[in-house]
């Protein structure tokens, strides 16, 4: 991309970048974004190869640093992000354990929200401390225990907000506060909110991750990731690690979510404003214990979410009485809505996460982060929110 390209791009609006952004056109003059499906790339001749590996020409070299298809993504990303530098990544997983394995070295200490997801947890819990790195858990929401886990060799700060199942929220600038003031850096997950709803790096997050298989891509068709962050970091860090270890995103599922970046805030406003209705429906509903959506009042951080979040997102948890038992009976009785451990898709599905995203957690590991064996997590689709609450009711009267 020419530097005029680039400066015309950034004098663009939200949604002129989430359509045009990081377009390259070969010489045939393509309207829709060119599919790249190859490996490699050949030279005009040896001293361009060279040149290439030492980084002192633009041009690609193997798709597994780098390739057209994939770069656009990555530029029109970064451009809805607001951040100087993207790579993506095979997954959302993906995303999450290279952006923590290039900062961090053994001996190293990393303090993390408690509520995250299940595979998120597993990382912090489990595989970082295979390596020397020692890690804490606090209750994200309270910035003195993030404050009174530092220690002198703590070097990152791991949070997802909304967490997953529970939508707890986390205040990103006053963690991101802590963690400067100690000359350590924030990385946020922020796969169940989407770029459009909340934008981590201007409320000082250091680095952004995103299952883009969630909202981004939003209708089940691929997997994706990736981080977001500074462009010395990008550059210095990131990409050895990125180059060497090969979680690179392939060309065919970076070109589906290009296309889903033109939709996205167009799906995700929609999805919304009808889990909000949702949320409230179940609310007053007396079989419902407990409704936890950021858009409701009574959300324990519904001001925060107010404050860091344009809406309330497209996740909303709820606890039925009666336990696993009575959340099965609920989930046999749906007609429409389907039962599956994704989110932020077209389609609205529920899942049971003490038996799915969240199971290998012990009893009270999830306990102590609120999920409990009634929770249910619903994520609302573009379905008539009419059809939607009607299964709802459906599953309730089953109780």
């Amino acid at each position: 991309m020419t530097d005029r390209q680039i400066r015309r791009e950034e004098t663009w609006r939200m949604r002129t970048r989430l359509v045009r952004g990081g377009a390259r056109r070969s010489q045939f003059g393509e309207t829709s974004e060119a599919l790249f499906l190859n490996s490699g790339f050949v030279y005009d001749s040896p001293e361009t190869a060279a040149a290439r590996f030492k980084g002192e020409d633009d041009g690609f070299i193997y798709s597994r640093y780098g390739n057209p298809t994939v770069a656009m993504f990555e530029r029109r990303l970064a451009l809805l992000e607001g951040a100087e530098a993207c790579f993506a990544t095979a997954t959302g997983m993906a995303a999450v354990n290279t952006a923590l394995m290039s900062l961090l070295r053994a001996g190293d200490h990393v303090v993390s929200s408690r509520a995250l997801f299940g595979s998120c947890h597993y990382i912090i819990n489990d595989l970082l401390p295979r390596y020397g790195i020692a890690t804490s858990f606090v209750d994200g929401p309270h910035a003195a225990t993030w404050r009174a886990a530092l220690r002198p060799e703590t070097k990152v700060f791991f949070l997802e907000t909304p967490a997953n199942p529970t939508t707890e929220l986390i205040d990103i600038a006053a963690v991101a506060g802590i963690a400067h003031g100690a000359g350590a850096r924030l990385v946020v997950d922020n796969a169940l909110a989407s770029p459009i709803l909340q934008r981590c790096l201007p409320l000082g997050a250091d680095i952004v991750v995103y299952s883009a298989t969630k909202h981004i891509d939003g209708q089940g068709r691929c997997l994706g990731g990736a981080i977001l962050g500074r462009a010395a970091y990008c550059k210095d860090e990131l990409m050895p690690f990125m180059r060497h270890t090969g979680p690179s995103l392939s060309p065919f599922n970076a070109w589906v979510m290009l296309k889903g970046l033109e939709t996205l805030d167009l799906r995700v406003e929609r999805m919304a404003a009808n889990t909000l209705r949702i949320a409230q429906r179940l609310e007053a509903h007396e079989t419902v214990d407990r409704v936890l959506h950021p858009g409701l009042e009574s959300h324990p951080q519904h001001e925060l979410a107010r404050r860091q979040m344009s809406h309330g997102g497209s996740i909303v948890a709820f606890d039925l009485p009666g336990g696993q038992a009575a959340a099965f009976r609920f989930l046999n009785a749906l007609e429409m809505i389907d039962i599956s451990n994704n989110l932020g898709d077209a389609k609205t599905l529920i899942t049971h996460p003490a038996t799915t995203t969240h199971q290998r957690l012990k009893p009270e590991e999830r306990a102590a982060v609120g999920i409990g064996d009634g929770m249910l997590r619903l994520s609302v689709g573009l379905e008539d929110v009419e059809d939607v609450a009607d299964d709802l009711l459906r599953g309730l009267a089953a109780l």
